[in-house]
């Protein structure tokens, strides 16, 4: 039987496998995808926000010569830090369920990338899921054709093409500006008045630059009502009713949602209009006992309430938390 098992490989859930084992408890991860997907899944040349230090886990030095870390710093960065500390890893093998047993131990049910179902007991269980595999939604005609994705990678595959990009946060911006220098034809649609506050401060001029060019147009308080194959339908401030702009391919950047699934099945509660979990700011156990949160599930619907700057933490007082009650069963 494991000690701990912690559902997630991101950054959170990597803390807390360091912190649980550096107090000798047998922990295993499971991660339905690869090691950090989150990040692996940004933008190939994203940027972060943070600095190197406030990336950091398990006391390892983030080194980089960028006063603001590149995303595949950060890959080759946590990819050191679990091999440092041997962290049990099973990559590709998804948690689709936690029984409670009748003594208040646990199992985790999981399948394999190949459909193998495997079963593992454990004392406690740490889900630090994160939110990026759901994106949320518009709930338009044509979002479900091919020409759309919720995803931005690089800007290679639409070099000429007309490209809407739905969305006023940094994934917008970013992708953007990108599609700008392969010359696509770029149009912003935002909801707001104007575009998110959490837009990177270094990146903002540079942004509304290229529209007072020309480069980007952008349409704020609008929003796409309709996908074609070769146009998108827009209802605009700018325009009496509603009007059709050619299109090639849409980017529907508007963030996402964690999947609260594994939590409910399992007994975890939800409160307050965010549907965060209820859990114990202190030692971030769940109404559950001995099932814990950490990292950005812990922030419910709002996705941008925990980051890795602060979700690292919670590995540490889960673990000294976890750490007390065996040396009261002992």
């Amino acid at each position: 039987m494991q000690d701990v098992i912690i559902i997630g490989a991101g950054p959170c859930g990597l803390s807390a496998a360091i912190e649980c084992q550096r107090r000798g408890l047998h922990t295993l991860i499971l991660e339905k995808n690869c090691l950090v997907h989150s990040i692996y899944s940004y933008p190939t040349h994203m940027q972060f926000f943070s600095t190197p230090e406030m990336l950091e886990i398990g006391d390892i030095p983030f080194v980089s010569p960028n006063e603001k870390p590149f995303r595949h710093e950060a890959l080759a960065y946590y990819r050191r830090v679990s091999q440092h500390y041997g962290l049990q890893i099973a990559a590709y093998e998804e948690a689709t369920r936690i029984e409670r047993q009748p003594d208040g131990t646990f199992i985790v049910h999981s399948v394999t990338r190949s459909g193998e179902p495997w079963e593992y007991p454990t004392r406690y269980v740490v889900i630090s899921t994160g939110y990026f595999d759901h994106p949320n939604i518009l709930g338009i005609p044509g979002e479900d054709t091919d020409k759309v994705s919720h995803y931005f990678q690089e800007a290679h595959p639409y070099a000429g093409m007309k490209v809407a990009v739905i969305g006023g946060s940094n994934s917008a911006v970013d992708a953007a500006m990108e599609l700008v220098r392969v010359d696509a034809d770029v149009t912003v649609i935002y909801r707001g008045k104007e575009m998110s506050q959490s837009v990177k401060p270094w990146v903002k001029p540079v942004f509304e630059s290229m529209v007072s060019r020309g480069k980007i147009k952008l349409l704020l308080e609008s929003k796409v009502v309709q996908i074609r194959e070769r146009e998108i339908i827009v209802e605009s401030a700018e325009y009496r009713e509603k009007t059709s702009l050619p299109n090639d391919f849409v980017l529907a950047l508007t963030g996402f949602c964690p999947d609260r699934k594994l939590m409910l099945d399992a007994g975890v509660e939800m409160s307050g209009e965010m549907e965060k979990p209820v859990f114990d700011p202190v030692t971030m156990e769940s109404n559950i006992p001995g099932i814990y949160v950490a990292g950005v599930i812990a922030s419910g619907r709002n996705a941008n309430e925990v980051f890795i700057e602060s979700g690292r933490g919670h590995g540490r007082q889960i673990a000294e938390h976890i750490a007390g009650l065996m040396e009261l069963e002992a």
